[in-house]
């Protein structure tokens, strides 16, 4: 447990820079070994290891299927593609993300359409969603940005009532909670093992389901649509996992619930002890596992505060400085939304360090770094 001592920004660790990276990947030394035999085994493409790491993860997502894959990216891309959606399809999702949400649904010739985030979490607002329902709506991609769940309760309500189907881009939030239910178990989830997501495989994703016609789907869409060796049944590609991620993947699971209470822990100090910089609402009962921790600022603070903190050896990053349709493919392909709330954030998001490798004296040297930055900047 941190201590609750308030950061002195006075105190001599400011006189001493640190190198604070944004994310900090930890593995044991069972991890290492295992691998070792992996290699050792000759056996390096998808098999027994793969298959342990999906049972693994499906009980602790508390369903029933789980479908290794090569990325984020591609749990994304076959869960959509499980669902048949393409050209004359709409697919309602935030502009408030990476690219990777919308560029699945647009690659596979279907529509993404942009609705607002709420002010307070910046997750998708499930009013902005109804809105823009039309009769060729197909799903909703809903992201449970910076692993804060979105309003599961209302959307799940939501996507039932208009016959829609439901995939959470869970990338950020593997273990988070809405409700006291895993993520990634209200509809289609889709994980990324990303290297500096909460579980890291370097690179992996899992999609999770409770349907077994669908797991059987995205099982063949991942092996070349192949049932059984050398009878393909229908079109997919390779997004198979290796085994070297599956073992990464595997050791991961042993660690990410206390993980994901050390990155708790450090949230709470942040709320307590940082001034003048407003942290990203959470959701009502849910239980976040802040794979990011982000403060808002006004624009000119925002980017003065965080040239001050790479001075003093903070990493920071910006969740997202561009919302998705304002990016140059989306321009040139005539989206011309405006919508304001994604805007306005875009403008004051920062990202601080939260990960379970931080020291206790790095947090507190990240607090005393930005209220030193913040007051500097504001005459304070």
């Amino acid at each position: 447990m941190l201590s609750t001592r308030t950061p002195d920004r006075t105190s001599a660790a400011l006189s001493e820079i640190m190198k604070i990276p944004m994310a900090r990947p930890l593995f044991d030394e069972t991890t290492r070994q295992s691998i070792l035999e992996v290699l050792d085994s000759g056996r390096l493409a998808q098999g027994l290891r793969v298959l342990e790491f999906e049972e693994r993860f499906a009980e602790w997502a508390e369903v029933p299927f789980a479908i290794a894959v090569s990325s984020g990216t591609a749990a994304l891309l076959l869960a959509l593609m499980a669902l048949e959606i393409g050209p004359g399809d709409e697919v309602i999702t935030t502009p408030f993300t990476f690219a990777a949400t919308a560029n699945t649904i647009l690659f596979l010739g279907a529509r993404p359409v942009f609705a607002d985030i709420q002010p307070s979490t910046l997750n998708l607002d499930p009013e902005e969603v109804e809105r823009r329902i039309t009769p060729r709506t197909r799903a909703i991609v809903l992201v449970h940005l910076y692993g804060n769940p979105c309003d599961m309760g209302i959307f799940t309500e939501l996507a039932a009532r208009y016959g829609l189907a439901l995939i959470e881009d869970a990338a950020h939030a593997p273990g988070a909670l809405y409700q006291g239910r895993p993520v990634g178990s209200f509809g289609i989830g889709c994980f990324s093992f990303y290297a500096t997501k909460n579980i890291t495989t370097g690179e992996g994703g899992m999609i999770t389901t409770q349907d077994s016609h669908l797991a059987r789907r995205l099982r063949m869409l991942r092996d070349h649509g192949q049932s059984a060796k050398y009878v393909h049944e229908i079109l997919g590609l390779n997004f198979r996992m290796t085994e070297l991620q599956a073992v990464l993947g595997i050791g991961q699971l042993q660690h990410i619930d206390a993980w994901n209470d050390r990155r708790r822990t450090i949230a709470a100090f942040y709320d307590q002890h940082l001034r003048g910089a407003r942290p990203v609402a959470i959701t009502p009962n849910s239980t976040p596992v802040y794979h990011l921790y982000t403060v808002r600022l006004s624009p000119g603070l925002r980017d003065a505060v965080r040239e001050r903190l790479k001075e003093a050896g903070v990493e920071t990053g910006i969740h997202y400085p561009t919302p998705v349709y304002r990016q140059p493919l989306y321009q040139r392909l005539g989206y011309n939304d405006s919508l304001p709330v994604a805007e306005a954030a875009a403008r004051e998001v920062l990202s601080i360090p939260i990960h379970p490798a931080l020291r206790d004296d790095e947090v507190r040297y990240v607090v005393e770094a930005l209220n030193a930055a913040i007051e500097d900047l504001q005459g304070g």
